[in-house]
């Protein structure tokens, strides 16, 4: 591994480190649990991604590819489950607070029924 490599890696593990750590301040700081879900699945999956990438730069041969693999499944895999248990949620009557745009599933649902 060359020098630049080695930076580029140093530069993706900070800037995953740093976006997991935003994201656990989300998962805190928001106020309810749709909100919550969304930091940890958005932030967290980003992190997490910059993370297998410098893993898979910094690394050659079987361990890169099985980084890469590692990566695509979470990228495929991570917004459907976040949604998945967010429309669970709904459903078992957990209420988003609401903003000025409402609720839209609910909206939805009452005028299919």
């Amino acid at each position: 591994m060359n020098e630049v490599q080695a930076w580029l890696a140093s530069l993706l593990v900070l800037s995953g480190a740093l976006i997991s750590l935003l994201g656990a301040i989300g998962v805190l700081r928001l106020p309810d649990s749709y909100s919550r879900m969304h930091a940890a699945s958005k932030a967290g999956v980003l992190g997490a991604v910059l993370l297998l990438g410098a893993v898979a730069l910094a690394s050659s041969g079987e361990l890169a590819l099985e980084a890469f693999v590692g990566l695509l499944i979470l990228l495929a895999s991570a917004p459907l489950a976040a949604h998945a248990i967010a429309r669970a949620a709904h459903r078992a009557g957990i209420r988003p607070v609401l903003g000025r745009l409402g609720d839209e599933l609910e909206q939805r649902n009452k005028g299919g029924e």
